[in-house]
């Protein structure tokens, strides 16, 4: 009996194969399929009349297979398994006495067999064709780890200082003692039903301060987490997104010059106010600013930007009306959904910078992506920056609108106050897959880094990182800057990490590279629109190699199949691939190689932690019949229904029927990267198998990662954004993974590092998982600090509210 249901799931396999493969080699795919299918087939036609042929020929059969896997994948584990785990699997069970009791003899040759392939897997188990092993080089820049107008203990802005390294001087934890971190405390926001609390908390003093996904404001003990205040924005609870974020609040710590507001209200000269100091300045502010002069700007969901006092949440009067500026003032095509700012704004000595969010390809007719700078104290609008109407930047008067539908910025802002520039990481041209409409004038913005002059708004340069952007390869992540030893002595640079897997490296000062940039060919166009001819690539740089069949993959030799049939019907011509009607493998996906956390760098050994990810998407243009219904959307405004454009657009993973990734793993490394000689030094898979399998299992395949890392100067690297939801700690210098904990759910925004009162190193995780990418977990609300154990306070660590 066990012989006969052996057979029949035998046959199953070979019809599916026989048929699967044939559609494949009519598509010019590989003939393995329908040749193993059709043997399958006799296999089990053979064990039904009790053949002992049926065992010679399956013993053929694994050796073929085993030989076939070796040369398209090599010793790569994961790249075998599938192809041959399910076949050794079925030998195995028709070796073992008794399954086949009624055939006598022809075991020995399919037991030799079945060994065989086992110990080919079993050696290709051990070793790991992506896996680069070396050494980061030590320090270059010793001083150049800590800002003076940051104290090293704490953490006051996204990236923790303007300059957006994350990178902490702290070194208290090390290599050698990262593994006796424990939880001190957990924090629960209570915002529950949120899906992406993405969040990157500040600490000021001795307070942290974070916002949760519906845009509250809360300040906790820095020491113990214990909640001291919490401000709600009231936002209108319709306006509640299915994916709102707050990815941080930004802080102005006072005045290191006299405020603007206190200028033009006493109208003593300037020279008079910058040279006051102490009780002099004092007699010149009005007693009333004392009130919120350290203060927290928190941007929410409906486009409004408030301003809080840091000691007390109560809101700062003087800014705009009653403590907050509505951003859709100026704005054209004002629907609420499409436009919020969903990062913390920029903060100088003088300006709060802001820009927001544009939905993606709801319609041609979106908000302006306008960057506008307000004046910190009275939140009055000092200059206005339209990528549409780039030149004019003097405040538009009442009445007037934006243009509508530019790149918008839509990641974190880096300012450099000694040069006078903002930094901007610039969002794609809406709508992103449809380029015929677009303004040619605002889209040499696209998709680009942008340098605007402080003092005026005006740009200095731009540096596009993707010409006529189709794919949704926005900027993503905030500019590191850092002063960079070179041949030519040192340079002020911009590192800006990119969805593409370019890593550019820039003079802040110019825009021009200091790490070469090339010129490489792009696909044609494929009759649907205009493409750029060519797409610029940095030296340094995570850029995939091109997919072919044979990097199909699977959990068995039917879905690996699906996706090799799959791979062939697709459009499909490498990186930079145009969007069809057929449908169009894109590779990078708009997921990116990097996406917000994207990297940290080490000003002191100037290198960088990065954590590249690899996922594949398809993209397929939609025939509008008109230009209100939906084609692809079925709620909330739209989205990638392009209203206007002639297509709408379809956007998804690549996956297998079972919902794993189409292409092989690795899917998510561990990468060092050394910023002076551009070059990759070490690369490491990160995340094991918990992520996509419903069973965890402490296999490490290799899993994206978003969310970002940090890096100390303990020479420790944190990172807790990988699907597995896990925190980990690497060594900085060889990538080696030096601890983990398991989240509650992924810990998808970038941690953070600062000093309590006690002296103690705090490494803190935000853990609230992202509907977009599907973690799994019992709690999304979570806020985790870890300790050196010998260190921990004696508290029962999950019941601090």
């Amino acid at each position: 009996m066990i012989r006969v249901v052996i057979a029949l799931l035998i046959l199953l396999l070979g019809l599916a194969m026989t048929a699967g493969g044939g559609w494949l080699v009519s598509l010019n795919g590989s003939p393995y399929y329908l040749v193993a299918g059709a043997v399958l087939v006799l296999c089990a036609l053979l064990l039904l009349m009790k053949r002992r042929s049926a065992l010679g020929l399956y013993a053929l059969l694994l050796i073929g297979t085993l030989g076939w896997s070796l040369w398209e994948a090599g010793l790569d584990w994961w790249a075998l398994a599938p192809r041959g785990a399910l076949l050794v699997l079925f030998g195995l069970l028709l070796v073992i006495p008794g399954v086949t009791s009624p055939i006598r003899g022809g075991r020995a040759p399919l037991l030799l067999a079945v060994l065989l392939s086992t110990a080919v897997a079993a050696v290709g188990y051990y070793q790991d064709p992506h896996d680069l092993n070396g050494e980061l080089p030590g320090p270059v820049s010793p001083d150049a780890g800590h800002s003076e107008l940051v104290p090293k203990g704490d953490w006051h802005a996204y990236g923790r200082t303007a300059f957006g390294q994350r990178y902490s001087p702290l070194a208290q934890i090390t290599p050698d003692n990262v593994a006796r971190l424990r939880r001190a405390w957990v924090f629960h926001t209570g915002d529950t039903d949120a899906t992406t609390f993405e969040t990157t908390p500040l600490k000021v003093d001795d307070t942290l301060y974070l916002c949760t996904p519906r845009h509250e404001l809360i300040a906790l003990d820095a020491t113990t987490g214990v909640e001291r205040w919490r401000f709600d924005p009231d936002i209108e609870p319709e306006l509640n997104r299915r994916r709102q974020i707050c990815r941080g609040v930004a802080y102005f710590p006072g005045h290191r010059q006299p405020p603007l507001a206190t200028v033009e209200r006493t109208n003593p000269q300037p020279e008079e106010m910058l040279a006051a100091t102490g009780s002099e300045r004092d007699s010149l502010i009005d007693p009333e600013d004392l009130h919120c002069e350290k203060r927290l700007f928190l941007p929410t969901a409906d486009a409004r930007l408030i301003a809080l006092d840091a000691d007390t949440g109560e809101r700062c009067a003087r800014f705009g009306d009653n403590g907050e500026v509505n951003l859709w003032n100026g704005m054209p095509n004002p629907e609420p959904p499409l436009y919020y700012p969903s990062s913390p704004p920029a903060v100088t000595d003088q300006l709060v910078i802001i820009g927001g969010l544009i939905s993606d390809n709801v319609s041609v007719s979106q908000p302006s992506g306008v960057i506008r700078a307000y004046d910190v104290d009275d939140g009055r609008l000092v200059w206005n920056w339209d990528p549409g109407n780039p030149e004019r930047t003097e405040p538009l008067p009442e009445g007037e609108t934006y243009s509508a539908s530019s790149p918008n910025s839509w990641s974190v802002a880096s300012v450099d106050e000694a040069l006078g520039m903002v930094y901007l990481p610039m969002g794609n041209h809406t709508p992103d897959q449809w380029g015929e409409q677009r303004d040619p004038d605002a889209e040499r913005f696209s998709s680009s880094v942008v340098a605007l002059d402080l003092a005026t708004g005006k740009v200095r340069w731009v540096f596009q990182t993707v010409r006529h952007d189709l794919w949704d390869m926005d900027v993503p992540a905030q500019p590191s800057l850092l002063d960079l030893d070179t041949p030519q002595g040192r340079v002020p640079v911009l590192v800006q990490p990119t969805k593409q897997g370019d890593i550019y490296v820039l003079d802040r000062r110019t825009g021009d590279p200091v790490l070469p940039v090339r010129e490489q060919p792009a696909p044609a166009s494929l009759g649907y629109q205009t493409v750029a001819t060519s797409q610029p690539s940095s030296a340094l740089n995570f850029n995939p190699p091109p997919l072919r069949e044979r990097d199909m993959w699977g959990a068995t030799p039917v879905d690996q199949l699906f996706c090799r049939i799959r791979f062939r019907q697709l459009q499909y011509q490498g990186r930079y691939t145009p969007p069809s009607e057929q449908g169009s493998l894109i590779y990078p996906g708009n997921f990116g190689v990097f996406n917000w956390g994207a990297l940290a760098v080490d000003p002191v050994r100037q290198v960088a932690f990065t954590s590249p990810s690899y996922l594949a998407y398809v993209s397929t243009l939609v025939p509008r019949k008109d230009d209100h219904s939906r084609h692809v959307s079925s709620r909330g405004p739209g989205a990638n229904e392009n209203y206007g454009a002639p297509y709408a657009v379809k956007m998804k993973p690549f996956l297998s029927p079972l919902g794993l990734p189409c292409q092989q793993p690795p899917w998510g490394y561990v990468a060092g990267a050394d910023l002076r000689t551009g070059e990759v030094v070490w690369r490491h898979r990160n995340g094991t198998i918990g992520y996509p399998s419903p069973i965890a299992l402490p296999v490490t395949i290799g899993v994206p990662d978003i969310g970002g890392p940090i890096i100390t100067a303990g020479g420790v690297a944190f990172m807790s954004g990988g699907l597995d939801n896990k925190v980990r700690a690497y060594d900085l210098t060889s990538g080696r993974t030096l601890w983990e904990d398991h989240l509650p759910i992924g810990g998808h925004a970038t941690p953070m590092t600062y000093l309590d009162d006690t002296g103690r190193q705090i490494l803190l995780v935000v853990a609230g998982g992202h509907s977009a990418i599907g973690t799994r977990g019992p709690s999304r609300d979570a806020v985790i600090a870890y300790v050196l154990d010998d260190a921990a306070a004696e508290k029962d660590v999950d019941q601090v509210r």
